[in-house]
Parts: C-alpha cells; sequence; structure tokens
C-alpha cells in the first residue's frame, strides 16, 4: 500500500478535493434510493395483482406481499454491495453473503410455531413466509426486481468509465492491460507451432543472419541464405577431398 501511495499520490487528490462525497452525490444517492424504492414496492404491487399459487388461489393477504418486498430488498442491497466491492475478503464474505443468511433465518424464526408458542399475542403470522417463499412465481418477481432494480446502476457504471473515467479507474484500465498483454505473451510464447521456434531462439538466429547483408548494404535477393548454405557444403565437400588425398 505504501508503495502504490507513493508511485501514485495523484489518486488521493479526488478524497481531498471532497470529489467524492459531496452535495452532488448525495443528492444522486438520495435519486437512486428513491427509485429503487418505487421499483421495489409496485413491481411486486403489479405483479401481485395478476399472479395466482400454484393451487389456483390468489395472493391476498399483506404479509405475503412484505415478505417479497422485504426479500428483495435485502437481495438487491447485497449485489449491490458486492458490485461495489472491488477487493474481496473472508470478512466482505461473510457481512455480505452472512447478512442474507441472518435475514432468512429471522424471517423464519419470527413467523413459526415455536414463537408464536412463547409470544401469541405478538408473531401472529404463522407460516407466512414459509408457504410465500415456497411459491416459484414469488421467487420470479424477486428475481425480475432485483434485475430491474440493478440494470439502470450498471449501466451508469459502464457509461461513466467508459465517457468519464477517474484517476483510479484509468490506473486499474492500465493495470488490466498490462497483465493482459504479459499473459497474452506468454500463451503466445507455448501455442502449438510457435512455442518451440520462441524458447529455441531459431527466430532469434535467423533475425540476427538476417539483419548481416542490412549492416554490410549487400544487394543480394531473398534467397541469399539458400546460396550460403550451397557455398558452405562446398566448402565441406573440399575440404573432406583434400584431407582424403
Amino acid at each position: 500500500i505504501d508503495c502504490n501511495s507513493l508511485r501514485y499520490p495523484s489518486l488521493y487528490k479526488p478524497g481531498q478535493q471532497n470529489l467524492l462525497f459531496n452535495k452532488r452525490q448525495f443528492f444522486l444517492c438520495t435519486l437512486q434510493g428513491l427509485g429503487t424504492s418505487f421499483l421495489l414496492f409496485f413491481i411486486p404491487y403489479g405483479a401481485f395483482s395478476v399472479m395466482v399459487k400454484e393451487d389456483g388461489s390468489q395472493f391476498s393477504d399483506q404479509q405475503a406481499f412484505a415478505v417479497t418486498i422485504a426479500t428483495s430488498l435485502v437481495i438487491v442491497v447485497s449485489v449491490q454491495i458486492g458490485l461495489d466491492t472491488h477487493y474481496w475478503t473472508a470478512v466482505n464474505h461473510l457481512f455480505i453473503w452472512g447478512s442474507v443468511t441472518v435475514y432468512f433465518a429471522i424471517l423464519f424464526a419470527m413467523q413459526s410455531d415455536g414463537i408464536f408458542g412463547i409470544f401469541p399475542s405478538n408473531f401472529q403470522f404463522i407460516g407466512a413466509a414459509r408457504n410465500c417463499l415456497s411459491e416459484k412465481s414469488v421467487w420470479l418477481v424477486i428475481l425480475l426486481t432485483t434485475v430491474v432494480c440493478m440494470v439502470p446502476g450498471l449501466a451508469v457504471s459502464f457509461l461513466r468509465v467508459d465517457l468519464f473515467p477517474t484517476l483510479t479507474d484509468k490506473q486499474n484500465l492500465r493495470r488490466v492491460r498490462r497483465t493482459s498483454s504479459r499473459r497474452s505473451a506468454y500463451a503466445f510464447s507455448h501455442q502449438q507451432g510457435y512455442g518451440e521456434l520462441i524458447t529455441s531462439g531459431k527466430n532469434m538466429r535467423m533475425s540476427s543472419v538476417s539483419a548481416a547483408p542490412s549492416a554490410g548494404k549487400s544487394p543480394h535477393s531473398s534467397n541469399w541464405i539458400e546460396n550460403m548454405l550451397k557455398r558452405k557444403n562446398e566448402v565441406l565437400i573440399s575440404g573432406f577431398g583434400n584431407k582424403s588425398k
């Protein structure tokens, strides 16, 4: 971290200049929250008005509607946090996905028979979550709500990186390009048909031989290598002839 801080000190200027959180960013976050809340309510509301259960009955209770909205909200927020997280650790996984697990555990516990037996006047919706989440149509509504809520944010993020990249985005792009170029060179050197040529050094020897006539400025044609090899063979044959004599 210290090496990156010294190597790229300009990455810390936006935070010092309050560009990451100011009145404009707060207003945009508020608009995003209002739009997400609107979608979280009206998508399940419209679906429940025409949706029926597997047995043909309609979803007429408010508790099933509330469970659907709450589940969609928890999943949308968890997925958004996961997309905004650039460096994953065990702590991130524990708190993000653990919060989803804890939500379902508390939801089923609050609407279970056991909690009703202990507090009958406070927890009266027995099995509401179990009956609601056992329907496939409810999960389709939750999936639809999650996708519709996430698509605008993803589109804005991709457009912002392409059209108005920050210093961090530019540095991440350079790092990805350097990594991909190193991997591409490594894969190319091990590719069938080129790997043996590159690792053996034959191409380097050929390039050094081909550079020789250009340095001497001799106007030979493209088959000068074959002529040189023939002359070398003739010299070797004549040498063997002299030794035999």
